[in-house]
């Protein structure tokens, strides 16, 4: 068994350790929990209930992104670059959907409106 892929890497990270990422680099910011709380059940469909089980329950982006109740047909209008990948161009759905996500708590760092980041 060899080394496992970049994509390998993401599917089996753990949300909930990335979750304190997302969290710090919003809030240095100046941005809140909430706000991140709120990009996240956008995207996902999870409720806060479901979603701060996901997190203390330790699953990976696969599962995370697999079991999410409805995740934003929204998703789609966002655009642009993260990591040095184009995100509308990332052929594999769980790496899309953690770029998504990564791209989105980017925009918040950044100030941007949350009614923008969330393509209302």
């Amino acid at each position: 068994m060899g080394k496992p892929t970049s994509n390998e890497r993401i599917y089996r990270m753990k949300f909930g350790s990335v979750y304190p990422h997302y969290l710090a680099k919003a809030e240095k910011k100046g941005r809140t929990r909430d706000e991140v709380d709120r990009v996240i059940v956008w995207l996902t469909g999870y409720d806060l209930e479901a979603l701060r089980a996901a997190i203390a329950d330790g699953i990976d982006f696969e599962t995370f992104f697999g079991r999410a109740p409805a995740f934003n047909p929204n998703a789609k209008k966002i655009t642009g670059t993260i990591c040095g990948y184009r995100v509308e161009d990332i052929e594999d759905p769980v790496v899309q959907k953690t770029r998504y996500l990564d791209k989105l708590i980017d925009e918040l760092a950044k100030g941007r409106p949350l009614e923008k980041i969330l393509r209302v």
